[in-house]
């Protein structure tokens, strides 16, 4: 039975307000930027009332800005494709890496094990700037410099530890009698990973598919160092708002909402799978 008094529920409810409203008003502030223009970005004071534009994203899905010293080609859809291409197929390769490696850290016990484990973990810890100088001189001499593959390459940095770490949990949380029984059966290792382990895993799967997809899709460091113009991802792209006739406050804001967009439709796609596997093994006993 709940006890809780008026007073409490209350004030509960304008804690949770005012916590709302902290985090979601700079995404409320950005919406509102991305339809205007930079003389009413800048007006002082700011106004939530205004004349709305579409100036801002017609100018982005054109890819030409007209400025007040000629106009200014822009590749920002480009970007936005790149940052698709490269989040998406490096979220990919490391499920097929790191899944069946989650499998064997999690089922098998072997020499130095929990120290490649621990390894992969580490490469999270790093910063990025302690590994870019090493891997530009490799890729400069592999020819992997500028391509999408190297790319997808470093971006396994990201995806590949987080991957490992997360779905092995979700695999020592499976029982093992359930795929001992599947294997008496007659059933080989294989057949038991596939259609035993991994259903039963699939709502860790997708978490940490949809985390690394987001960790790699906001990835700054790696594409702006690695990758040109036409391979950088919109992370880097947004820099081309930034010329020497000013900087396109409304572009940028107009650039960050359409960029959140794809990562926004996939969370609330795969929220329940997010939910179910963040939370698995919270209620065990």
């Amino acid at each position: 039975m709940d006890h809780t008094s008026p007073l409490e529920t209350i004030f509960r409810r304008v804690a949770l307000g005012v916590i709302l409203v902290f985090f979601l008003f700079p995404i409320f502030w950005i919406v509102l930027m991305s339809f205007q223009t930079n003389e009413q970005i800048l007006r002082i004071p700011p106004r939530v009332f205004f004349s709305p534009t579409l100036s801002n994203y017609k100018a982005l899905i054109s890819g030409e800005l007209i400025t007040t010293v000629g106009s200014l080609k822009l590749t920002f859809m480009h970007n936005l494709w790149n940052s698709f291409f490269l989040s998406t197929t490096s979220v990919l390769v490391a499920l097929v890496l790191g899944v069946p490696a989650a499998y064997a850290f999690a089922r098998f016990k072997f020499r130095l094990g929990e120290d490649i484990a621990f390894t992969l973990l580490s490469i999270r810890f790093a910063p990025p700037l302690l590994i870019l100088l090493p891997l530009s001189l490799l890729f400069n001499e592999i020819g992997l410099s500028d391509t999408y593959i190297g790319l997808i390459w470093v971006y396994q940095l990201i995806c590949l530890p987080l991957i490992v770490w997360i779905v092995r949990g979700y695999f020592e949380d499976i029982s093992p009698d359930i795929e001992h029984a599947y294997r008496i059966d007659g059933h080989s290792w294989a057949q038991t990973f596939f259609r035993i382990a991994v259903p039963l895993a699939r709502p860790g799967i997708a978490a940490a598919g949809l985390l690394s997809f987001i960790f790699a899709w906001n990835n700054f460091v790696f594409a702006l160092i690695l990758g040109s113009a036409d391979k950088q991802p919109v992370t880097v792209g947004a820099l081309a708002f930034v010329t020497a006739a000013g900087i396109s406050y409304g572009q940028i804001a107009a650039a960050i909402v359409l960029s959140i967009l794809p990562t926004l439709a996939l969370a609330l796609y795969a929220q329940r799978y997010l939910v179910e596997g963040l939370s698995l093994g919270a209620v065990k006993g």
